[in-house]
């Protein structure tokens, strides 16, 4: 059997997780509080018809509840993709105490990635924004968490595989 070389897939994966979902929860962040500001400009302008103020008004509000469940879309696919590349890698069960170190240093880096959001979503103007999108809220704060659950099915995946092999 022909065994493959150079695959993407294993901890450098969790790693652009991480990222990924720190940049898409700060831009959400922002991005909500940015319209949740226009529509309050939109509701206090008088040239504006009812029927504007209306539309602007459900669009801000559909707007938490749909990104909010789109960012966990976005962490559910981030995973799915990570374990499928994560099959794809050939690699001896002996690497996997270097596995687990390395594993654990990422765990922590997801920790410092966590008390980042926090801290911007603490913030006294973005507070309110960020109450509102609860599963983002919820998904950055037990980040660890989910890296690590991450993290211990992608070393079943590989390694299961090289028995397989």
């Amino acid at each position: 059997m022909v065994r493959k070389r150079n695959k993407r897939g294993s901890l450098d994966d969790l790693v652009w997780i991480i990222g990924v979902l720190l940049v898409f929860s700060l831009m959400i962040l922002i991005f909500a509080k940015f319209t949740d500001e226009v529509n309050t400009k939109v509701q206090d302008m008088d040239i504006i018809p009812t029927s504007g103020k209306t539309a602007v008004s459900q669009m801000n509000d559909l707007y938490g509840g749909v990104i909010d469940n789109s960012f966990l879309l976005l962490t559910v696919g981030l995973a799915i993709v990570a374990l499928i590349f994560a099959f794809l890698v050939v690699i001896h069960p002996i690497f996997f105490v270097f596995y687990f170190i390395f594993l654990t240093i990422i765990i922590f880096v997801s920790g410092a990635v966590s008390n980042i959001y926090q801290s911007a979503a603490a913030e006294p103007a973005l507070a309110s924004i960020a109450a509102k999108l609860t599963m983002t809220s919820h998904i950055m704060t037990y980040l660890p968490f989910i890296i690590g659950v991450f993290g211990f099915l992608i070393a079943i995946v590989m390694y299961k595989t090289w028995q397989e092999r």
